[in-house]
């Protein structure tokens, strides 16, 4: 047991993240597991699944859980599963640049005060 108090404070932080960073890893393996039976017993996939399953993962790389590259596998991975069960990926839909329309304000005329 520390017996320094910043010693003890880092114990108690120490604590609290360890719970926090399990509680997100569960979070994150329950989502795939979920998603991965759904592709083994043929049941209905939906946008859905998939979409909370990827953002479970991108949580956790946020809280600094898991690694962006680990990440990014979990993802590949399931995005091949789904292709494989015969679910059609789609693809990350770019967003078309907004337009900009350039519109000429009137020009600004100045109130001049009459002075008599």
């Amino acid at each position: 047991m520390p017996i320094i108090k910043s010693a003890k404070k880092r114990v108690r932080v120490a604590k609290k993240n360890a719970i926090r960073n399990n509680k997100t890893k569960r979070t994150v393996k329950g989502a795939i597991k979920t998603l991965t039976s759904s592709f083994s017993s043929k049941k209905s996939v939906s946008q859905k699944d998939i979409a909370k399953a990827q953002s479970a993962i991108d949580t956790a790389v946020k809280k600094g859980v898991i690694s962006k590259n680990k990440a990014a596998r979990k993802k590949s991975q399931l995005a091949k599963q789904a292709k494989a069960s015969g679910y059609k990926v789609k693809a990350a839909a770019k967003k078309a640049p907004a337009k900009t329309t350039t519109k000429k304000s009137a020009p600004k005329t100045s109130a001049k005060k009459a002075t008599k």
